[in-house]
């Protein structure tokens, strides 16, 4: 028996890697192209690293997490997603979340603001920009 209709749309939830997992937070994927500082491999507690989703190193320096650029990061962000193994990575985040709870991880301290924050819109359909980039992903 599935928890949810085939229908509806996927609600990943996302979350700091630092924090504590919850049994509530199904699979548990890093999202993140550099490993997070002061963190073993080994307390991670994620089920994947999928450093293909992640922005290009680019644009990632590029943005910095100024509040300021969020909306045009997630459009450029975006627009990385949009084929090659990008794209790729994005569809099993897709599948991931078709079959059950799914939590992207980030070591960012602004995850409002994040690669996460705009994959989580994505993945529920939402355009991806952040009016604010405040509040949590629906």
């Amino acid at each position: 028996m599935s928890r949810r209709p085939a229908a509806s749309s996927p609600q990943p939830q996302v979350k700091r890697i630092y924090d504590e997992p919850s049994p509530d937070d199904g699979t548990r994927v890093l999202v993140d192209r550099v490993w997070p500082r002061g963190l073993r491999k080994d307390e991670a507690h994620l089920d994947e690293w999928l450093k293909a989703v992640a922005p290009t190193t680019e644009l990632r320096k590029w943005f910095g997490h100024v509040p300021e650029r969020y909306d045009e990061f997630a459009t450029r962000y975006a627009g990385e997603l949009a084929e090659g193994e990008p794209a790729d990575a994005l569809q099993h985040l897709r599948e991931l979340a078709a079959d059950g709870p799914l939590t992207l991880l980030t070591a960012t301290k602004q995850w409002q603001i994040s690669q996460a924050a705009v994959l989580a819109g994505l993945l529920t359909g939402q355009a991806p920009s952040g009016k604010d980039g405040e509040g949590e992903p629906s």
